[in-house]
């Protein structure tokens, strides 16, 4: 299987010599070009996760590694890195920061690991432990990595009817601010009650960003079947009241939950 593994990871590096010599679209890419087609790939790969689409996440997996040929392959042409460098740096990386494996540390669980990990790159020359968070990930994302970070080093509630009770104060600092009438101080306390729900959702064990995906497409699924039946009564959604459209909604739930 290694072997396998090996040869056609040996293909995909040819394949992307040969495109890079022969192809003139992929002569002409840059780091710069390629930055937005990798993120949609990663977010193609985060919806095939979210379906458990077994097809889907071997195919998006398949187009995140040309990229990442890709990548190499310009840095290697810019002098800057090699393939070679790129496998070698991350190999690396993983037997110092996984010392319970290749030392003689002793850690007992996940969580050790993941506290252990954050101090090893505070060795390393990190100034925080929140080093390492992009700026540019969605928002609730980083919220969660945030406080999963913080929580390496302490920083973190007892139980969860206490988060609770921070999102219940969060929520009447945001009521307050309503009847204060200052749209910036709005925003803020808006911001500090989703924090907190984050949170709380790490308590539930719940994945936040997930979570919100998945009731997305719930709202998607739901409303275009509202627009279906409306169709169907021989209505359209833009000339009903919200009375009438919240009957339909209510009704694509019966059957829904019927079923």
């Amino acid at each position: 299987m290694k072997a396998a593994a090996q040869e056609a990871f040996g293909q995909l590096i040819d394949i992307m010599n040969d495109l890079r010599e022969k192809c003139p679209w992929d002569k002409k890419q840059t780091i710069q070009s390629l930055r937005q087609q990798s993120i949609e790939e990663l977010y193609e790969l985060a919806d095939a996760i979210s379906d458990e689409d077994w097809k889907g996440i071997k195919e998006e997996l398949g187009d995140l590694f040309l990229h990442l040929v890709f990548y190499a392959k310009i840095g290697q042409e810019q002098g800057q890195f090699s393939l070679e460098d790129v496998l070698k740096g991350i190999n690396e990386k993983l037997i110092r920061r996984h010392p319970h494996v290749y030392g003689e540390v002793k850690l007992e669980n996940a969580e050790d690991v993941k506290r252990n990990w954050e101090q090893i790159k505070l060795q390393e020359g990190k100034k925080s432990v929140l080093s390492g968070v992009p700026k540019s990930l969605p928002a609730t994302v980083k919220a969660m990595r945030l406080q999963e970070k913080a929580k390496q080093v302490g920083f973190e509630w007892d139980n969860r009817e206490q988060v609770w009770e921070k999102v219940e104060e969060e929520m009447q600092e945001l009521k307050e601010a309503i009847a204060g009438g200052n749209q910036d101080q709005v925003e803020d306390e808006f911001g500090d009650v989703v924090f907190s729900l984050i949170n709380y959702a790490r308590f539930l064990q719940v994945d936040a960003e997930h979570a919100l995906a998945r009731t997305n497409q719930k709202f998607i699924n739901r409303f275009t079947q509202m627009e279906e039946l409306a169709r169907e009564k021989g209505l359209e959604l833009k000339d009903m009241n919200l009375e009438g459209m919240d009957a339909l909604w209510n009704e694509i739930k019966a059957k829904k939950s019927s079923s």
